[in-house]
């Protein structure tokens, strides 16, 4: 369904295009690239939009969809310098309120450039939002709510199929990393943590906010029937057999059937427009439903 709706507001769009060029007047299409996108769900809500030709450059957060990735990267988002974002000439900077350094942040909105910031959240009042600024910082106000409408349709669906029929919950813990064996978690108030319950999970680790290190006795005491990662290449690769050998993890229910799960890392931390999509995929590894 999701790719459905986005598809339709791109098709929105492309007549749009038509009916400009054939009346003569300037299309969206015509526009200059003007915009810098500078965090990934921010970026992906642009594309939503119908608005990825507006974009001049984006951060490297910015993955998907992936003709984003074809544009100049100005940095990663929490570690930002005020040159490279200002080099490339954008008009609009729309950022997620996470850019960091802070210092950097305070020289690029002190430069005559059109800043906007987008607020974090993980629910779907949060999501709404997000779109909703967006929206008007492209002046594409009624895209945006019909954008909304379908997004939030998307996910309250995909939660009442996730959540029909559940038995036993089961517990979930999301690893942002467990490199040389020291994991990292994702606790309460971040993306992982919502679409897991969305799913008709339990985050395991409830005991802190946003993603902290989690000791062995803590982890073993979360208990968590799945572990669930993001999908890296190269050495950061996660592997269930070397996973599970890590002492912390290896007397969990998850080590015995080495239940480990990975997703598209903006999908499972972002809460964007897939939302709906990456809850119906969690419920379907923890149900089958």
């Amino acid at each position: 369904m999701t790719f459905f709706n986005l598809n339709r507001h791109g098709l929105i769009a492309a007549c749009a295009a038509i009916w400009g060029a054939t009346l003569g007047v300037p299309s969206a299409q015509a526009e200059a690239a003007d915009t810098l996108s500078i965090g990934g769900t921010v970026t992906e809500i642009v594309y939503a939009l119908g608005q990825g030709h507006r974009l001049r450059a984006r951060d490297t957060t910015s993955v998907f969809p992936p003709e984003a990735t074809e544009l100049p990267d100005v940095g990663y988002i929490r570690a930002l310098s005020p040159e490279g974002v200002l080099s490339v000439g954008a008009s609009l900077i729309i950022s997620d309120e996470g850019a960091r350094p802070v210092e950097a942040v305070d020289v690029i909105r002190a430069a005559d450039v059109n800043f906007v910031e987008v607020p974090q959240g993980y629910t779907i009042e949060a999501l709404s939002r997000k779109i909703r600024i967006i929206g008007k910082a492209l002046d594409v106000d009624s895209t945006a709510e019909a954008l909304i409408s379908d997004v939030t349709k998307d996910i309250e669906e995909a939660t009442a199929v996730a959540q029909a029929s559940i038995d036993e919950p089961k517990r979930v813990m999301f690893l942002l990393s467990a490199r040389g064996g020291k994991l990292t978690a994702a606790g309460r108030g971040t993306g992982p943590d919502a679409i897991i319950r969305l799913a008709g999970g339990i985050n395991a680790v409830n005991a802190f906010e946003g993603y902290k290190p989690i000791a062995s006795e803590a982890t073993l005491a979360a208990a968590p029937d799945l572990i669930l990662m993001m999908q890296r290449g190269g050495d950061h690769a996660a592997n269930a057999d070397e996973l599970f050998e890590i002492p912390a993890l290896a007397l969990t229910p998850a080590a015995k059937t080495k239940a480990l799960e990975t997703m598209e890392p903006l999908l499972v931390t972002g809460f964007g427009p897939r939302t709906g999509e990456a809850v119906r995929h969690l419920s379907q590894i923890l149900y089958g439903n």
